[in-house]
């Protein structure tokens, strides 16, 4: 007596832990990928203040390049503030305060933060800036130093190498004629070079602001729009500046005893000197360029950026009610989903306890058990997979009794003539003659032929029928078997016939087995000539697809019934009921043909149509490199 399985095995219990486990899954993964987000979203805003950061810095040292104090930056450092959302504050070395973005607007009374008078905190690094209330959020330390004679390399990556600002001309910069004699000679050039040359050439300043000519490339475009003097020549102030840049350059450079050198505007020196030397002039000009623009930039100021007024200076973090809310979904999650699977674990359960129950019963021997389909899933899909394999186990069980009915018929009938012509000889009845030898004979290779075809079936469906497989000639093996089966086709008054006048397949060659492979056709011959009335055709012909070659029996008999085709191939399966010789073989030979078939790695197929003959189509897999007419 079975038992059904306990229920740590039963499938609404696997159910319910899978789906636990589940929920227990995509909960974590909820928590990691929120975690993983919000870390990301820390880390977006991060890069976004370093951004904000170092564009403040770029233009507050833009503006110290260009002006010689502080006055007059309130304007910029707020417009600052406003476009980044960071407060702003710049102070001297000794943390007094220089300009505030918090502060209050001219006109309004200042605040105490930011004050005239107010005492300076302890000038110490780490002490906080003036106007670091409560209020606002300020690191403790500057962010960084704005001096555009010592650019901070970790804030302007790609500043000069003397880290002097290039917009920190000083007293480079052009007069308003000499700027308006350059642009001219400028525009001049770029409108011969479109209208000459054909070539897009625009005026824009330099780093140092004064006007050039820019052409795709930035190649040499030959002499006819050769660049006017006033463009390359330095001018009157420019003259003068470079003259005071090289008598400082050239006061340093004999105080380390080496011999003066001339400047070019591209602040180039000339004659060359060794690496050493080199290394030296390059130092001497620098010191002398920070020496000569002191006068002309804004002292070096602490810039302090941070968050604004009211802003929380701490990291993002769940509170207590949050975490609560957080831990209510996550279970709420866990029930719903417990509580679905339990409905569609009984769902499930049901249908496939209901298969269970009929898999018993046919096991006990009720092969009428059926189970109801019903829906599209793929229970409905199960149930009825199981129906139809017990339709077909109850079809295969009759089967086999009609075939060991019909084994024992074939078996009697020659046994019985043998026995009965035995006895009438040993009781004297009749002569063993010739006559009677001969037909013992037939009787006894009757059985044999028998025999010998059950002992194929058993082979291949043991797996035990080996093939020998060579190249095969598929015309000349149909002729081989109309030659072997002429005679009995035309003793019985049928014409067989090798179809070669529409064949495509000449020389084509197959791997097979030659001697399986002419049984598997010749019995399809024998079945088409046994069943062709006189004055028939039986035709044999091949034709090729792509991946198969096709070998096809025909006759014009009386065709088979549609309702008889799927069983044709079955053992033992004759039409005729009454298994009379005259009509029919043993009813194994389609069987054979169909085995071969498959053993060859094809198939074989019956077409017919009752008074219009039928068709037997064999298909066997062409080789990869067979070819026609090879």
């Amino acid at each position: 007596m079975r038992r059904d399985a306990p229920p740590r095995r039963s499938l609404l219990i696997r159910l319910l832990a899978l789906s636990a486990l589940v929920s227990l899954c995509s909960i974590a993964a909820t928590a990691w990928l929120t975690a993983r987000t919000t870390t990301g979203a820390i880390r977006q805003e991060q890069r976004q203040v370093l951004a904000d950061q170092a564009r403040i810095y770029h233009e507050l040292l833009g503006y110290a390049a260009t002006h010689p104090d502080w006055t007059g930056a309130e304007s910029t450092v707020r417009r600052l503030a406003a476009e980044t959302g960071q407060r702003i504050l710049l102070t001297t070395p000794r943390f007094e305060p220089v300009v505030d973005s918090a502060a209050a607007a001219p006109g309004s009374p200042p605040s105490a933060a930011t004050a005239p008078g107010s005492p300076p905190p302890a000038a110490t690094p780490s002490a906080p800036p003036p106007g670091a209330a409560d209020r606002t959020v300020l690191p403790r330390t500057p962010t960084t130093t704005v001096d555009p004679l010592s650019v901070d390399l970790a804030m302007l990556p790609d500043a000069p190498a003397d880290r002097i600002d290039a917009r920190a001309v000083g007293p480079f910069r052009l007069t308003t004629a000499e700027r308006a004699a350059m642009e001219e000679a400028a525009r001049d050039r770029a409108g011969c070079l479109r209208s000459e040359l054909g070539v897009e050439a625009t005026v824009t300043d330099d780093a140092v602001g004064r006007p050039v000519v820019s052409v795709p490339g930035g190649r040499p475009l030959g002499v006819r729009c050769a660049p006017p003097l006033v463009l390359d020549a330095p001018t009157r102030t420019e003259s003068a500046a470079l003259a005071d840049l090289t008598a400082l350059v050239n006061a340093c450079l004999e105080r380390q005893q080496i011999r003066p050198v001339t400047l070019s505007l591209g602040l180039q020196w000339a004659p060359a000197r060794d690496r050493e030397q080199e290394q030296v002039i390059s130092a001497c000009l620098a010191n002398s360029r920070r020496q000569q623009l002191v006068r002309y930039v804004a002292p070096p100021v602490l810039l302090f950026v941070g968050a604004p007024a009211g802003a929380a200076d701490q990291a993002p973090a769940l509170s207590a009610p949050h975490r609560g809310r957080v831990a209510e979904v996550a279970a709420l999650v866990l029930v719903v989903t417990v509580a679905i699977t339990t409905i569609v674990g009984l769902r499930l359960s049901r249908p496939l306890n209901a298969l269970t129950r009929a898999a018993r019963r046919m096991a006990d021997g009720d092969l009428s058990a059926r189970v109801s389909a019903t829906g599209r899933d793929e229970i409905a899909g199960l149930a009825a997979a199981f129906n139809a394999m017990a339709q077909r186990r109850e079809q295969l069980e009759e089967l086999r009794r009609a075939m060991v009915g019909d084994i024992a018929h074939e078996l009697r009938t020659p046994l019985s003539n043998i026995r009965g012509w035995l006895e009438a000889v040993e009781d004297g009845v009749v002569t063993a003659d010739g006559a009677l030898t001969s037909s013992l004979l037939e009787e006894a290779l009757q059985l044999q032929h028998l025999i010998d075809d059950l002992r194929d079936l058993a082979d291949a469906d043991a797996g035990e029928l080996a093939l020998h497989r060579e190249p095969v000639d598929v015309e000349d093996l149909l002729a081989q078997v109309a030659t072997a089966h002429g005679a009995r086709a035309q003793a019985s008054g049928v014409a067989l016939v090798v179809d070669t006048a529409s064949t495509t397949t000449a020389g084509y060659e197959v791997s097979a087995d030659p001697v399986r492979l002419r049984q598997l056709v010749g019995n399809l011959v024998a079945n088409a000539v046994r069943h062709t009335p006189a004055g028939g055709t039986v035709t044999l012909r091949t034709r090729p697809e792509a991946d198969a070659l096709l070998i096809e029996v025909a006759d014009t008999g009386g065709g088979i019934a549609e309702a008889d085709l799927p069983l044709v191939f079955e053992r033992f399966w004759r039409a005729d009921k009454s298994r009379n010789r005259q009509s029919g073989g043993s009813g194994l030979g389609l069987a054979i043909v169909r085995k071969l078939a498959e053993l060859h790695g094809g198939g074989v197929h019956a077409a017919s149509s009752p008074g219009a003959g039928s068709v037997f189509t064999v298909r066997l897999p062409a080789p990869a490199a067979a070819g026609y007419g090879g």
